[in-house]
């Protein structure tokens, strides 16, 4: 669907990344990008897969690319790269049970891009269709196409949230999270410290 015509990509999310080191089930994670996307409203296509093997653990890297077919002319495409590193196999208890997760370095990475194909929508002589693209960037945009650059920078954000929202839950069922009363603590001792170094 992407490769038939000349699209126009305007890069919206340039490289949101998220970071996480600790548990974790690979599993899970991409069956909440699944829901995610779905909900969202996302044809999902994967591009690429890759995974090695090392001393330190294994290493697995899977590129998406999901899409929002909007009008003939106009698609909504988010890359996501996510990157596990450094993955071994641990059994941690949690609430009482024993369960298998992986344990590693986990990189998400976002690039989010609005396709424009107006010479498919007008299919007019170069100069006009430059003059038109020029007046639909700067001048006037119609109403639906004003509203998809926020959409696509929203369906983005809600994805990376489901994401961060599961990571979380693992430190937090695991006990890794640091509680608020703990967080003060530490303030308060930080300040205490630099009042007497001063």
């Amino acid at each position: 669907m992407i490769g038939q015509h000349h699209y126009e990509q305007n890069l919206l999310v340039n490289g949101k990344t998220l970071h996480y080191r600790g548990i974790f089930r690979s599993d899970e994670i991409f069956s909440i990008i699944n829901r995610a996307l779905e909900q969202k409203g996302y044809e999902k296509q994967e591009k690429r897969t890759e995974e090695l093997v090392t001393e330190e653990g294994k290493r697995s890297y899977i590129e998406l690319r999901p899409s929002k077919k909007k009008t003939n002319y106009a698609i909504l495409m988010i890359k996501i790269k996510v990157t596990m590193d450094n993955m071994t196999e641990v059994v941690e208890e949690l609430k009482g049970q024993k369960r298998k997760f992986d344990q590693g370095n986990l990189t998400v990475v976002f690039d989010s891009w609005l396709l424009t194909d107006y010479h498919y929508r007008w299919n007019m002589k170069p100069l006009v269709y430059f003059i038109k693209g020029v007046i639909n960037k700067y001048v006037y945009r119609f109403p639906l196409e004003a509203s998809f650059p926020g959409e696509l920078v929203g369906d983005t954000a809600y994805i990376y949230a489901q994401i961060k929202k599961l990571l979380d839950s693992y430190k937090f069922e695991s006990g890794k999270v640091a509680q608020e009363k703990d967080v003060m603590k530490m303030v308060a001792e930080e300040i205490e410290s630099g009042m007497r170094g001063s």
